[in-house]
């Protein structure tokens, strides 16, 4: 499974989901889809303005963990 740590990022540079949608062009309720990760597709574009604005890498937003069985 893919799981979304843009939370973890937002905490570490002190960002609001508010503004950090302000910064990248999304509407809150699109990026807090992202967040949770119940978004089934994400534009490269989009991913480049956040780790834009958060000055991170997408690994760093991104991390695959196996299922457990």
């Amino acid at each position: 499974m893919i799981v979304v740590n843009l939370d973890v990022m937002m905490a570490k540079r002190k960002i609001t989901l508010t503004e950090l949608a302000e910064r990248v062009e999304l509407t809150p309720a699109n990026l807090s889809i992202f967040k949770t990760g119940k978004a089934r597709a994400v534009r490269f574009s989009t991913l480049e303005r956040i780790c834009r604005e958060l000055e991170c890498q997408p690994s760093d937003l991104l991390e695959y963990r196996p299922d457990e069985e």
